[in-house]
């Protein structure tokens, strides 16, 4: 495969993360270098894995999640993105140690749904016949660089726009799911 095609890959199944980095950087709940790490390094590590297992599971169980794989995407941003809504329309209420978005479900939430749909990509490349070493790598490594770029993008917004930031963050997060909703349902 060549480079170029598979960097244009990437940087589609980066989208997603890229997207939800910057309304996590919003929140003000990832200054710092530890949590900016965490998130990014966690989103690359999910859409490097994905790829391999859905290679891995071959067509087994793509005809098993192929139905209902975009409803758990969506349930999982619209979860976190209603938490972020929540916290942006109430900010004296929330802790920032309850709703670090680095840590914890919370982390492996968003992780699953910015990568599920890179289950797909592994299972296709496994049925052409390509290895899928290097491309998961270059998907799993532009993911953590768009992520991370996505994080202090969206952390100087946040410090900018205060809370309205958030709740930005949060409609962003909500329709990313209900984009991922619709192209299923649509194709």
């Amino acid at each position: 495969m060549p480079f170029l095609e598979l960097l244009l890959i990437a940087l589609s199944m980066a989208m997603d993360a890229f997207a939800v980095s910057l309304g996590a950087g919003t929140t003000g709940l990832t200054e710092g270098p530890r949590p900016k790490f965490r998130l990014s390094f966690h989103f690359g590590l999910f859409q490097f894995l994905m790829p391999v297992i859905g290679w891995l599971a071959g067509t087994t169980i793509e005809r098993y999640i192929q139905s209902f794989d975009h409803w758990i995407a969506f349930a999982l941003l619209a979860f976190v993105g209603g938490r972020m809504l929540w916290s942006g329309f109430h900010p004296e209420k929330e802790k920032k140690q309850d709703t670090d978005l680095s840590r914890g479900w919370t982390l492996v939430l968003l992780s699953i749904a910015v990568s599920i749909d890179a289950l797909a990509v592994g299972l296709s490349l496994g049925l052409i016949g390509i290895s899928i070493w290097y491309p998961a790598i270059v998907i799993g490594v532009v993911t953590s660089l768009l992520s991370l770029a996505g994080l202090f993008i969206g952390d100087g917004l946040g410090k900018k726009f205060g809370s309205a930031m958030e709740v930005i963050g949060g409609l962003v997060l909500i329709g990313i799911g209900v984009r991922i909703v619709v192209t299923h349902l649509a194709g």
